[in-house]
This record gives structure tokens, C-alpha cells and sequence, in this order.
């Protein structure tokens, strides 16, 4: 009988914090698609690969973090959680708190939130703070309202975040047979790029970043090598890059638009430890890597998903992709999650026709005017 994916803790329970009893909070997350991409190979003389993290649950990544740490609260007796957010971690939050049955409290920066994002928050429920300010605004306030009340702090701060986050690069090397040569992905509070490393380290059988247990056993190699790590920031918002925190981060791909990232250290590590490099591309690259996503391998994503993408092309112009390598490009978030991006500046005014196949077959947008009429089916 065809296995069915359970969810991140029972696929990988050797490699997650948890035992046997321990409450386990999943909505199935993770067992995402891999999808090869030509029309990224045709740019880059690559093998490229997409992993397409808008296929969990509530449509973004975060979704892998959020079954680890709401697992994680529901051991320690805490009724309350709450993150700070763009959008993507407030969804996910809420979303696993209700199945959890927790409450769970978002702070989000006013007028900054595709309208996806906030109205996912809004029907699971979620207790939503405004603050007129900037996510990193947002996270200080939570984590001095975690520090200080019952309250649980869900964001990639929270160590359980990044283990279940990690388990990307498991599925990435059982799906490809190995680890790829490069992995690229975007960055933003930085947790992501932190989490891939370590589980391509704990796969490739290394001392990982950030162990919860230091005394676990080892398990044995599952990959023979590690990829170098590509992140990619965009052009408004990349301390990163800049190597100073950007006091107002400003960019379209507002999932990635964080001004001093939690994860700063780490993501430093990642990228040296691999040889990897972290680089910024401007919003009409991201646009533009959104669109070729969506009309040329059938993967919609929101833009800052698409900032990965973004990274690569602009690196191979530059010549610095290794040609034949095999690489990773993380997606991160689906394009439902902000239409009104990328629906902007496009005309949406379809006249009607009427309901005859005569007047269908008579349109220019359906038939181009030069296709014969296919044959009846008998």
C-alpha cells in the first residue's frame, strides 16, 4: 500500500527533539514538491531544481517550524503563543495554534501585510497587534512580552523553529540521492538559510549549528557532501550584504523585508562554513524571476520566494554558476499569498463573448485565429 506523508515529526523522529508520547501538533506538513526547472537550466547552464515550500499546509515554509515549536509549547503547559510577523509566520502560527488549541497573538507592522497573509491570521482566529513600526519593531516587542508573561515566543528564534525548518534539506537529499552543489534561497529574518545548513550538516553526518542535545548519538551519513549556501536579500533591505542593520528596510518582496535579522550570526556561519556567498537583487529582478516562475515552469510564488530565483539568473550573468551544477532553489511562499503584486500593472479587463464554442473558437486569445477545429471526440 502507497505510504501516505505523516507530517515532519513522523518522518524524521530520529532527527527532531521529540519521544515517544510527546505531543505531536501536524497539519502534514512538508513533503514538498522538488520540481525541475529547463527553463532555469536554459539560463544558468545549471541542473536546477525548485523546492516548492507554498505546497504546506498554509502555504509558506514556516509551516515546518511551526508543527516543531507548537509541539514543543504544548509539553510546557503554555496556553499562549505569539510571534512577530510579515505575514507568513502569523498564518502559520495561527493556523497550529487552533489545531493545538492554544491562542495565539500576532505583531505585525501597520499597512505592511499582503492581504493573503493577514486574512489567513484573521480566520484562524488570531489576536492581531498593529504597530506603527517596522518588523523589527514588532519582534522586540514580542520578545520582551515572552520574557516577561505566560506567553510562548514561536519565531525562528525559538530553536524548535529551525529543527523542524531543516527538514527541507532531508527531503532535498532523499529526493535528489544526495546533496545538491549549491542551494539558494532567500533571506530575510535569516532562520531559513540557518536551518538548511544544519540539516544538510546533520545529513552529511557534521556537528550541526545549533543541536537542541548535544549528547544525542549520531546518526549515520545520509549525503556524501555538503552545497555551498547562496543567499540572497533584496536590494532595500540586505544588512547582510550591507554589513549594518538597515534602519527602514523597504522592498516589494515584503516577506524579506527585516532590517537587523535574528538569525545575523548564524546566517554569517552558514554562508562562510559552506564557502557560499549572500548577495542582494533589486525588486524589478525579483518581478522579473516571479514571472519567468509562473510562465515558464508553472510554479506561482510571491515575490519574496521569487528573490531566490532572482539571485541565481543574476549570478550567472555574471558568470559565477558553476556550469553543470546541480542546484536548489528554494520558493518559499505561495503567489495567492500577495496577488495584488503580481497582478500590478497588468490589465485584468476580459470582454465577454458569447456562449457558443462558434464565438470561443472565434477568439483571438483562445485560437490565436490559425488553429484547425479539433475533431469531435467519437
Amino acid at each position: 500500500m502507497a505510504h501516505q506523508w505523516r507530517g515532519l515529526i513522523a518522518e524524521y523522529p530520529d532527527r527532531l527533539p521529540f519521544g515517544e508520547g510527546d505531543p505531536v501538533v501536524t497539519l502534514r506538513e512538508g513533503g514538498t514538491p522538488l520540481v525541475h526547472a529547463p527553463a532555469l537550466d536554459a539560463r544558468t547552464g545549471a541542473t536546477v531544481y525548485v523546492k516548492v515550500e507554498g505546497a504546506n499546509p498554509t502555504g509558506s515554509f514556516k509551516d515546518r517550524g511551526m508543527t516543531t515549536a507548537i509541539s514543543r509549547v504544548l509539553q510546557t503547559g503554555v496556553k499562549v503563543v505569539a510571534c512577530a510577523s510579515t505575514g507568513n509566520t502569523s498564518a502559520s502560527a495561527a493556523a497550529y495554534a487552533v489545531a493545538a488549541g492554544l491562542q495565539s497573538a500576532v505583531v505585525l507592522p501597520a499597512g505592511k501585510i499582503a492581504a493573503g497573509k493577514l486574512a489567513q491570521a484573521i480566520v484562524h482566529g488570531a489576536t492581531l497587534v498593529a504597530v506603527d513600526g517596522n518588523f523589527d519593531d514588532c519582534l522586540r516587542i514580542v520578545r520582551e512580552l515572552t520574557e516577561t508573561h505566560p506567553v510562548a515566543l514561536v519565531n525562528s528564534v525559538n530553536p524548535y523553529r529551525l529543527q523542524g525548518q531543516k527538514t527541507a534539506a532531508f527531503e532535498i537529499v532523499d529526493q535528489l540521492g544526495d546533496a545538491p552543489d549549491i542551494h539558494v534561497l532567500p533571506v530575510g529574518n535569516a532562520g531559513n538559510i540557518t536551518a538548511y545548513w544544519m540539516g544538510y550538516s546533520e545529513y552529511a553526518g557534521r556537528t550541526t549549528l545549533a543541536s537542541l542535545d548535544e549528547t544525542a548519538t549520531r546518526l549515520p551519513a545520509a549525503s556524501t557532501k555538503l552545497p555551498e549556501m547562496w543567499g540572497v536579500q533584496a536590494w532595500g533591505a540586505a544588512p547582510l550584504v550591507l554589513g549594518e542593520p538597515v534602519d527602514e528596510p523597504e522592498t516589494v518582496a515584503t516577506a524579506i523585508r527585516i532590517g537587523n535579522p535574528a538569525s545575523w550570526k548564524y546566517a554569517e556561519a552558514a554562508r562562510d562554513d559552506s564557502h557560499g556567498w549572500i548577495d542582494r537583487v533589486t525588486d524589478e529582478r525579483i518581478l522579473a524571476a516571479q514571472a519567468v516562475l509562473a510562465a515558464e515552469v508553472g510554479v506561482f510564488v510571491e515575490p519574496a520566494s521569487a528573490a531566490s530565483v532572482a539571485g541565481l539568473i543574476q549570478a550567472a550573468e555574471a558568470g559565477r554558476v558553476p556550469q553543470g551544477a546541480t542546484i536548489v532553489c528554494t520558493v518559499t511562499g505561495n503567489g495567492l499569498k500577495d496577488t495584488a503584486t503580481a497582478l500590478g500593472g497588468r490589465e485584468v479587463d476580459i470582454d465577454p463573448i458569447a456562449p457558443t464554442v462558434e464565438a470561443a473558437v472565434a477568439a483571438p486569445a483562445l485560437c490565436c485565429g490559425s488553429r484547425a477545429p479539433r475533431p469531435r471526440a467519437a
